[in-house]
């Protein structure tokens, strides 16, 4: 039987007016100690961004959110936070915030195959 691994992962949200505490989940962010992986999976649904925001700039929200990519896999363009460590690298992408990206309580789970638990995340949360 494979081995399981304890992994993390967070709900990325839009929050288009933080004081309304609404939110459309629009990608989940995944770290797993064991097998070296930190992952965020985005999707920006213009459709579904407008329905839920009017006033939405649709570019910007998806450059904001390819940040937490950037970071995750610790390329140049994710700046000085994509340097650090990778679960410093979670952790600081995690925590909690009041702008209109913001991630869901870290929940802990146990998966074999990190990316294949990001893409059943990603499908089930925010698809």
């Amino acid at each position: 039987m494979p081995e399981k691994h304890l992994f993390e992962y967070a709900i990325i949200r839009f929050v288009p007016r933080v004081e309304r505490q609404e939110f459309l989940n629009v990608g989940v962010i995944l770290y797993c100690r064991a097998q070296r992986f930190l992952q965020a999976k985005v999707e920006v649904n213009d459709v579904r961004l407008r329905a839920f925001s009017g006033e939405l700039d649709s570019q910007e929200l998806a450059d904001r959110l390819h940040t937490f990519e950037q970071i995750c896999t610790g390329g140049a363009l994710g700046g000085a936070i994509a340097k650090l460590p990778i679960a410093e690298r979670f952790r600081w992408l995690t925590a909690t915030r009041s702008t209109i990206i913001q991630t869901s309580p870290v929940h802990p789970g146990l998966c074999e195959d990190a990316r294949e638990t990001l893409d059943r995340l990603f499908i089930e949360l925010v698809q």
